[in-house]
């Protein structure tokens, strides 16, 4: 019979990233959800390859990485080969891929502070490319390094579902995306790959910050939510890093939210 110490230690292997080694893309400053995330993986053990966006990013990005100990590379999704360049070298750094979260979204201001109706073609077509099918790619790209099964993880919001007034461009784009999560989890669930999409609610965040009218969004989703706050970035990374773990291993093509339960309520 195990002891209770044993116990206690298998429990708390469940939900520790110690050994698992992750690719976190998306960091711009101390308030993205990409950099809760990965401060919180390393404090539970993971070794971590991160991105940010360019060299103008990496000023704010590098004093938060570098003391953790986290390889910090520059990535812009629209360059070409980036995403495969990337990949290539969280390879060659961490020897294998078990997680991957895949934290960024874009939309031209142009377009994304317009009406949906008058979106241009090629706005829709970036937004698109740079918030969702990223997410395809990076996953072709990663797949073939997670020969133990894994999880990857996406950013969305209620948008998706509802139309959220000055949300625009970025619901419908969202909303492909949450799609896309239940088709790569059939795709990769035979390879024991799960794939999840996280809801947060509002928080200021840097990608966020051109959304229109925010700090109303933030308000009424305040006035909306049972919980009656806003979510954290620590609560955001903690979901995270359950999907991460192997607790999380029966679960699969999910979005879930940590939102306040604002999802829940008219």
């Amino acid at each position: 019979m195990p002891t209770d110490d044993q116990t206690s230690n298998q429990a708390a292997s469940l939900y520790s990233l110690r050994g698992k080694r992750g690719l976190i893309l998306g960091i711009a400053n101390q308030q993205s959800i990409a950099w809760g995330c990965a401060e919180l993986a390393r404090q539970l053990g993971a070794d971590v390859v991160a991105t940010c966006l360019n060299d103008k990013a990496r000023k704010y990005v590098e004093p938060l990485t570098e003391p953790l100990g986290i390889d910090l590379v520059n990535c812009n999704v629209e360059d070409e080969g980036a995403l495969s360049a990337l990949v290539t070298h969280a390879v060659q750094r961490l020897g294998r891929i078990d997680f991957v979260i895949h934290s960024i979204a874009w939309a031209p201001l142009e377009d994304l502070h317009g009406r949906v109706i008058d979106s241009s073609s090629t706005g829709f077509a970036r937004a698109m490319e740079v918030s969702c099918h990223s997410f395809a790619t990076l996953a072709k790209l990663v797949t073939p390094h997670m020969s133990a099964g894994g999880s990857m993880i996406t950013m969305t919001y209620l948008g998706a579902d509802e139309a959220v007034p000055h949300y625009g461009l970025m619901g419908p784009v969202k909303a492909a995306l949450e799609s896309l999560v239940r088709y790569m989890a059939l795709e990769l669930g035979p390879q024991k790959i799960r794939v999840h999409a996280v809801s947060p609610g509002p928080i200021p965040t840097r990608a966020a910050s051109g959304i229109e009218s925010f700090d109303a969004l933030m308000q009424h989703a305040i006035a909306k939510a049972p919980l009656q706050r806003l979510v954290t970035l620590e609560e955001i990374a903690q979901l995270c890093a359950f999907l991460c773990a192997d607790a999380s291993s029966g679960m699969t093509g999910q979005t879930l939210y940590v939102d306040g339960g604002c999802h829940a309520v008219d």
